[in-house]
């Protein structure tokens, strides 16, 4: 089968990118409104860029109608924002927040989750997270115009916040005991509990 992205919808290219693009790692991501308002909303397409210096990317795509969503008008006026992984136990909040909510009205207390204030910036991260990530923006890359067309929003860690639940006897993050969460298409997701390992190929 061949498929020429020019013969399909923006909708129906974006079910197959999510089909095939899997599993993807959720960024949680907090950002706060010029009036204070926090707002929280999961996001997919989502990765991190490059360790020196510290840097991840989400793409904030736009609405049906072609509108920004939420984060991105906020990240415009406040040009921050935390990322909180999101574990097994929290999917259900997690999906909550995916609700297209007025923008007077913060997920946070609308889906009863509490904002534990940031150290270094002025977004609010998630209670109860593995890890969460404190972020100042790097650039806004636009992708396109109109709906379903996207911003990627690069983002440079200023801080790391990791609960020492997660952690290891020798003080190091212990990716076995994170049990995050994955995205596949629809309404599928994975959990990070069924894993393996190859060695990478000894260098000649």
């Amino acid at each position: 089968m061949l498929i020429d992205p020019k013969t399909l919808s923006p909708r129906k290219m974006y079910r197959l990118l999510i089909d095939v693009i899997t599993p993807r790692p959720i960024a949680w991501v907090g950002t706060v409104s010029g009036q204070g308002i926090p707002n929280l909303a999961p996001f997919s397409f989502f990765n991190g860029v490059a360790a020196s210096p510290p840097t991840v990317v989400f793409s904030a795509s736009n609405r049906r109608d072609g509108t920004p969503k939420d984060t991105l008008r906020n990240i415009l006026v406040v040009p921050e924002f935390t990322v909180s992984t999101v574990s097994y136990s929290q999917r259900e909040e997690m999906n909550a927040t995916s609700a297209d909510l007025p923008y007077e009205v913060s997920e946070f207390a609308h889906c009863n989750l509490t904002a534990v204030a940031s150290e270094r910036i002025r977004p609010p991260r998630v209670q109860g997270a593995n890890v969460s990530m404190e972020c100042v923006l790097h650039q806004l890359v636009p992708v396109g115009e109109g709906p379903l067309a996207a911003t990627l929003v690069i983002g440079r860690i200023v801080l790391v916040h990791v609960d020492d639940a997660v952690c290891g006897a020798q003080g190091e993050l212990d990716p076995g005991q994170l049990d995050h969460i994955g995205r596949m298409g629809g309404d599928g997701y994975c959990r990070t509990t069924d894993r393996f390992a190859i060695p990478r190929p000894s260098e000649k």
